[in-house]
């Protein structure tokens, strides 16, 4: 019964992982992130996209890693004391894959109710803001709530899924 309750419990929590890039405060949910590394040797993979930084081994297991900063056109990330390695599953062909995502820090794990998520500004204009699962209302700012399945087109996924064998 205890189970249970946990598991109803577990799935109506609203938590994200709360994490910087440049000035900005984004956030995913807590269900997508498997684990937050300290920033490790990433091996380059010829013939990537520069937002595919390379591949780590996390136990074993050959992980991409993309560079999410600039992935979504705010320039790369430079390494500092506080980067770190989002440890995150993606639904690629139906199959859950890892896959690192390089942030400039991580903050904490918070939780937004669902009346303090706005859905993405229209900004009428063609740009594709898919990815964006919504504005989180915390205080007096926002928190830029990204699907992590969006992020990346289908034919970047299949260059992840290639670095990945």
């Amino acid at each position: 019964m205890y189970a249970q309750e946990l598991a109803v419990k577990v799935e109506g929590t609203n938590q994200y992982l709360t994490f910087t890039l440049g000035d900005e405060d984004f956030a995913l949910e807590i269900g997508k992130v498997r684990e937050v590394l300290d920033f490790t040797t990433i091996t380059k993979v010829p013939r990537m996209p520069d937002f595919l930084r390379g591949v780590i081994n996390l136990r074993g297991n050959v992980v991409p890693v993309i560079d999410l900063r600039q992935k979504l056109g705010m320039g790369a990330i430079e390494q500092s004391v506080d980067t770190c390695i989002v440890i995150v599953e993606i639904l690629i062909d139906d199959e859950m894959t890892q896959m690192g995502a390089l942030a400039d820090s991580v903050k904490e794990v918070t939780e937004i109710n669902p009346e303090d998520i706005s859905p993405p500004p229209k900004l009428g204009i063609k740009v594709n803001n898919a990815f964006i699962r919504g504005m989180g209302k915390q205080e007096d700012k926002f928190l830029i709530i990204l699907d992590i399945d969006k992020v990346l087109t289908n034919e970047e996924l299949d260059l992840v899924q290639k670095a990945n064998p």
